[in-house]
């Protein structure tokens, strides 16, 4: 399902980081970095297109340089 962020991340933390990732050496290989850290939120989020808002927990990985990839959205 298409969806978008809505506004701001709220509540972030890390969830994981290094070694902790599961994904870690793919996301080395797509996008280099070294630092990855694994982190949720909670976002109003859009269903495309111009469908209704929901708030709901996003997760996303992001590296020092590269910044936020692969958004995951999970309801609460």
């Amino acid at each position: 399902m298409n969806w978008n962020i809505a506004g701001s991340i709220t509540d972030q933390e890390t969830i994981a980081k290094g070694n902790g990732i599961r994904e870690l050496k793919r996301l080395r290989d797509c996008y280099g970095g070294v630092a990855w850290r694994k982190k949720k939120g909670i976002a109003v989020v859009r269903f495309l297109p111009l469908g209704p808002t929901a708030k709901a927990e996003v997760h996303w990985y992001e590296a020092h340089g590269i910044g936020k990839v692969e958004k995951i959205k999970t309801m609460p």
